[in-house]
């Protein structure tokens, strides 16, 4: 039987449910494919960029408090972060959005 990702460290039911939306449904399958492209997956997906919702994922695949975080370690990951947000999240026009132009509401800045 496979294991939850809410048994993972810091990873609670929201989240598990967000990775259950781009097909990451176990904990073994989130450790496999690792934090940066599950958070690659969850972005593409529409997902908001969330630098904190990115370093819990890192901090819980290692076992650690999320709170752990700090110093250099913070700061590589910030810059691993902007990579991901850069190749996989339209900034222009994320997903909810688009979908909000195409039926003709229009975008909300």
């Amino acid at each position: 039987m496979a294991e939850p990702i809410s048994s993972i460290r810091n990873l609670g039911p929201a989240y598990e449910k967000s990775l259950a939306g781009v097909g990451i449904t176990s904990a073994e399958q989130l450790r496999e494919i690792g934090p940066d492209a599950a958070y690659g997956k969850l972005l593409a997906n529409g997902t908001r960029p969330h630098f904190i919702g990115y370093y819990v994922l890192v901090m819980g695949l290692q076992g650690r408090p999320w709170n752990d975080c700090k110093g250099a370690e913070k700061k590589a990951l910030r810059v691993r972060f902007d990579a991901l947000k850069e190749q996989h999240f339209d900034n222009d026009l994320s997903a909810f959005e688009g979908v909000l132009d195409a039926i003709g509401v229009g975008i909300r800045r």
